[in-house]
C-alpha cells in the first residue's frame, strides 16, 4: 500500500476501508508508541500481502480518562503526537475511535464484528498477551480467537518487549519520567521525551523579574513530569526548525504566584527575541528540584538563579539533541 497513511474519524459499524481489501489490524492506546508498541505494527507489516491494508485502532481519549478519570494515567503523547508518531510508522490506515459512553459499553463480540471485521475486514489481527476489549474489558486473547474463527480472522500474539529485565510499559515509562529518569525513558521509547506546543500570553511576571520565559500550556493531562528540568528547546515552525537552544523550564501550578492551570514555563539562556505564537518543542535533560512555594518574590527570584545556574552546568555536559 502507499506511504501516506489515511487517519479516520468514523464510529463502530461503518466500514473504515475500500471493497475488496482485507486488513492487518493491531488495537491499543498507543500511548507514547513505545518499543513495545512499535514492536506490534512492525509484525503487522511482516505478514501483510502486497495488497493488505495495514491498520492500526486507537482510542481517544484513553479509555481510563472516561471510566476512572480521579484515575487516570499521565498523558505520554497528546492526540496530535500520537498520530505524528504513527505517521512515521510506515502504515496504512489509523482508524481513531472515540472513546465515550456508547463505544465504553460495546460488548466484546460487537466490537469484533462492527470494527474488526466488518469495518476493517481483517485477515490478521495483532495484539499483546495481556490485551482486553469490550465492555468491561469482559474480552481477552482468548475470546478474540474465538471470534476469529466466527468473523474471519486469525490472531497473533506479539511478546512484550524487554530491556534486560524490564518489561517495557506505558506504566514502566510514566514511571521513569516521574522521577526524572529521562535517558531511561528515551530508550523504552525509542527516541527522548518531548513536550510541544504554542507560546501563549502569560502574566509576564517572569520579565518583570529578570527571567523571561515562553509559556506552553499542558495539553496532555494529567501530565508525567513536574518539577524544575534542565531542557532543550526549538522553534518548531512549518517551515524549518530552528536550533536547540538551552533553557531552564518550571512545570506545575506556580504556587508562589497563585497559577490557576499547569503551565510549562522555559527561560532560553542568552536569548531576548519574541517568541509568542510559535510553536516550540521542548526536550527533557534532568530534573532539578520538586516545584516549591516561597514567601516571597525575593526568595523565588534566589532559587531561580540557582536552577539557572545548575541547568547550564548539566547542559553544558549534555549532547544537544540532532
Amino acid at each position: 500500500m502507499g506511504s501516506d497513511v489515511e487517519i479516520i474519524r468514523n464510529r463502530p459499524g461503518e466500514q473504515a476501508r475500500k471493497e475488496g481489501i482485507r486488513s492487518i489490524v493491531t488495537i491499543g492506546n498507543f500511548d507514547g508508541l513505545h518499543l513495545g508498541h512499535q514492536a506490534l505494527i512492525r509484525y503487522c507489516r511482516s505478514v501483510a500481502h502486497v495488497n493488505d491494508l495495514v491498520a492500526v485502532v486507537t482510542f481517544e481519549p484513553l479509555p481510563q480518562a472516561l471510566l476512572q478519570p480521579a484515575a487516570a494515567p499521565a498523558r505520554l503523547s497528546t492526540i496530535y503526537q500520537k498520530l505524528d508518531a504513527l505517521r512515521r510508522e510506515n502504515i496504512d490506515l489509523v482508524w481513531l475511535l472515540r472513546f465515550d459512553t456508547a463505544l465504553s459499553r460495546l460488548s466484546a463480540c460487537d466490537f469484533a464484528q462492527q470494527v474488526i471485521a466488518h469495518g476493517l475486514a481483517a485477515r490478521h489481527v495483532v495484539v499483546g498477551a495481556d490485551f482486553h476489549f469490550g465492555h468491561r474489558r469482559e474480552g481477552d486473547v482468548s475470546m478474540l480467537r474465538t471470534l476469529g474463527h466466527r468473523f474471519g480472522f486469525e490472531v497473533n500474539i506479539v511478546p512484550p518487549v524487554y530491556l534486560g529485565e524490564a518489561r517495557v510499559s506505558s506504566s514502566a515509562i510514566r514511571q521513569a519520567l516521574a522521577v526524572g529518569e529521562f535517558a531511561r525513558a528515551a530508550t523504552m521509547l525509542g527516541r527522548p521525551f518531548r513536550m510541544e506546543g504554542h507560546v501563549v500570553r502569560g502574566r509576564q511576571l517572569g520579565r518583570t523579574l529578570g527571567y523571561a520565559t515562553a509559556n506552553l500550556r499542558i495539553r496532555a493531562r494529567p501530565c508525567p513530569v513536574q518539577g524544575i528540568f534542565a531542557v532543550f528547546l526549538r522553534v518548531n515552525g512549518k517551515q524549518e526548525r530552528g536550533d536547540w537552544r538551552p533553557a531552564v523550564a518550571s512545570l506545575g501550578w506556580r504556587p508562589t504566584v497563585g497559577g490557576q492551570e499547569p503551565l510549562l514555563e522555559a527561560h532560553l539562556f542568552d536569548f531576548d527575541g519574541e517568541l509568542y505564537g510559535q510553536r516550540l518543542e521542548v526536550q527533557f535533560v534532568a530534573k532539578l528540584r520538586e516545584e516549591a512555594h516561597f514567601g516571597s518574590l525575593q526568595e523565588l527570584v534566589a532559587q531561580m538563579r540557582c536552577d539557572e545556574a545548575a541547568a547550564r552546568t548539566v547542559l553544558a555536559q549534555s549532547e544537544r539533541p540532532a
